[in-house]
């Protein structure tokens, strides 16, 4: 028995992600009852159940009580992040991790070039501003590095490239500090930084792809 009910379970997943496609659910859209679910698909309401708490488990899907299950916002998928959590603790995977990052960071800059705004050109010099403020004391300026980055990120107006972002640095935000403590970096971290911005600001979609390629090799995340 205990072979044959994960297959059932995950059958049940599939189907479920299907009837959510031909229904044309959205977020914040109730899901059919466990019942429905069940006669529907034609197995049982344990097998239904099983699927919900493991769709419930990944943020995916929320239940309210006397009220029914709904479909959780885009921006609540959590899916990344617990993979994230066990990868982490393996090197080699780390190191994927780093290459992902960069291949997300890069394309999500190419597609920023055409889509930023002025305002989040202007927030980026700000975040440089508070940077080197931030140097001049003695202190790292990790927050004002990873803002940087994750405004830059967001500029793409590609909700996933942002999400699967932040989930990448987010988890490896120490990451970040101990590239700036590396001796010399923080100077050079400024001026990539600015490179970068000046790029932007200029809708320079080559040179900003450059710099950014550069910045991120030096950076050894």
């Amino acid at each position: 028995m205990s072979s044959v009910q994960p297959k059932v379970y995950l059958e049940v997943i599939k189907q479920i992600n299907q009837i959510i496609n031909e229904d044309q659910l959205v977020s914040g859209d109730k899901l059919p009852s466990e019942r429905e679910l069940s006669d529907r698909l034609d197995v049982g309401r344990s097998s239904v159940r099983e699927a919900l708490r493991a769709l419930e488990l990944l943020d995916l899907i929320e239940t309210r009580r006397g009220e029914g299950t709904y479909i959780k916002s885009f921006g609540s998928y959590r899916l990344v992040e617990i993979v994230l959590s066990f990868l982490l603790k393996d090197k080699n995977a780390r190191q994927d991790l780093t290459e992902t990052r960069r291949i997300i960071e890069l394309e999500a800059l190419k597609l920023a070039c055409e889509r930023i705004t002025n305002e989040s050109v202007r927030q980026l010099g700000q975040f440089i501003i508070r940077a080197k403020e931030e140097w001049s004391h003695g202190d790292l300026p990790v927050e004002e590095d990873y803002l940087f980055h994750k405004t830059i990120v967001e500029s793409c107006q590609n909700r996933l490239l942002l999400n699967l972002w932040v989930s990448l640095v987010e988890y490896n935000k120490v990451a970040i500090a101990r590239s700036l403590q590396r001796e010399g970096r923080m100077p050079v971290s400024l001026s990539e930084h600015e490179e970068i911005f000046d790029a932007l600001k200029n809708r320079d979609c080559k040179r900003a792809t450059m710099a950014m390629k550069q910045h991120l090799e030096n950076s050894r995340f």
